[in-house]
């Protein structure tokens, strides 16, 4: 199998100590293998390449010499060496420890920010990771499990009105049965609940109208509960309540939905990281702080869903 690389060769006058570690750094973040001293190595792809460019003027106008070079392998056994250079696994492995003692600490002794700023501490480090891992196997399937088997027992200990998974089949149903209704769900609304209920508004019952309770048991009979034990719209198996509601209006095809969903999951319940996450996740930490009132959260927090949404449709305007 034909396996394109980049090689970076630089190489910076002894004095230009300044120079050397700005490239050392500049390497040491891309993720590159090192073949010897001055010589590293990456996958062909493009984001690299503009990158390594860059850092090849960067040394020459230094007083060094730099070369980007594009190596075309269809020899197996160096493509294998090549691969085991990019190999993540200690990394991983060390970051399983690290959850597994988090685990096992008294969970009401530490009380929720602490372990919440924990979780988001391993979340980052997770992240870190797997920007350079560039041919993941299991250990990462590993990491991942174990990150979010953590956070789903936090969450059940620590915070019992978050939804439990249960396991029933999703059922299809029809827009026009859902138009014009009152729809429940708890208040001060986190990402999944915020995001389902822009998906409500957006595509599903423009003129819905939202109430936030403070017990899931408040709901009144004739509104449609979301994201809480008992609800009509809620977790089901690996699915959250946003990809639940995709599912259930066959939104499934919507490519941009489906990113969307993919990022409502991993900041709601862990798993596979999205790049976008910290970002958003950075976002509507300081939008709660800053709209006390659920309804004004929601009209702020609808601009930034619309405008995830554009983006990940490709639409200019």
């Amino acid at each position: 199998m034909n396996c394109s690389w980049l090689i970076f060769i630089v190489s910076l006058p002894t004095q230009n100590a300044t120079g050397r570690m700005r490239v050392w750094r500049a390497v040491k973040a891309l993720g590159c293998g090192v073949l010897r001293d001055g010589v590293y190595l990456l996958p062909n792809r493009k984001e690299f390449r503009q990158t390594l460019q860059n850092q090849a003027e960067d040394v020459i106008s230094g007083g060094g010499s730099a070369h980007v070079l594009v190596l075309e392998s269809e020899n197996l056994d160096q493509q294998q060496t090549f691969e085991s250079l990019f190999d993540r696994s200690a990394d991983y492995t060390k970051l399983v420890e690290t959850i597994t003692q988090v685990s096992q600490t008294n969970f009401q002794s530490e009380g929720v920010d602490k372990l919440q700023k924990q979780i988001q501490r391993l979340r980052k480090a997770f992240e870190a990771i797997v920007l350079q891992d560039f041919f993941p196997g299991a250990a990462r399937e590993q990491a991942a499990s174990a990150l979010e088997d953590l956070e789903h027992t936090v969450n059940e200990q620590l915070m019992p009105d978050e939804p439990h998974a249960v396991n029933r089949r999703i059922k299809p149903l029809r827009l026009v049965d859902f138009q014009g209704r009152t729809w429940a769900t708890r208040q001060r609304p986190w990402i999944d609940r915020l995001a389902s209920a822009w998906l409500i508004q957006r595509f599903v019952d423009p003129d819905a109208r939202f109430i936030w309770l403070a017990e899931p048991g408040e709901c009144p009979a004739d509104a449609l509960g979301f994201d809480f034990d008992g609800a009509l719209f809620t977790h089901i198996g690996a699915k959250v309540t946003f990809e639940v509601l995709l599912a259930s209006f066959g939104m499934t095809k919507d490519a941009a939905l489906n990113r969307l969903g993919a990022l409502v999951h991993y900041l709601d319940v862990g798993g596979i990281p999205v790049l976008e996450a910290a970002g958003l996740e950075t976002l509507i930490r300081g939008m709660r702080q800053r709209w006390p009132s659920d309804d004004d959260l929601l009209a702020e927090t609808n601009k930034i869903f619309d405008a995830y949404y554009q983006a990940f449709s490709g639409n200019d305007v």
